[in-house]
């Protein structure tokens, strides 16, 4: 009989410890949702990157911002015109010929994208 009331007790413990888990859980699970909020808020307000020999490399983010644009925003600074242009979205990376935008093709941009002049 002695081995009732401890037994008893365990599986009051453990089904406390269960609940308890569960609140736990939902608690971490709230905290990813809002860092993950937070996460893409800031990549908006971080704009695009652009990497080379320019005078602001951070370019603020503007609702159909174009790669033209960026460049001109970022204030190329370099002795001769760049010979290519290395656009990196979400880590895929797509290697251009600068002469594209001189031929007239602009290419929209997105939050979080990184431009490399090379």
């Amino acid at each position: 009989m002695k081995f009732c009331p401890a037994i008893l007790i365990l599986a009051l413990a453990a089904a406390g410890c269960s609940t308890k888990l569960k609140e736990q859980n939902a608690f971490l699970a709230g905290q990813n949702a809002a860092l993950r909020q937070q996460v893409q808020a800031q990549a908006q307000a971080n704009g695009v990157t652009v990497v080379g020999p320019v005078k602001n490399p951070n370019v603020p983010w503007v609702a159909g911002l174009t790669l033209a644009q960026a460049i001109a925003t970022a204030d190329y600074i370099g002795q001769d015109a760049p010979k290519q242009i290395i656009i990196t979205r979400q880590g895929e990376s797509a290697a251009l010929d600068a002469k594209v935008l001189l031929d007239g093709t602009d290419i929209p941009l997105e939050t979080g994208d990184v431009i490399e002049l090379r």
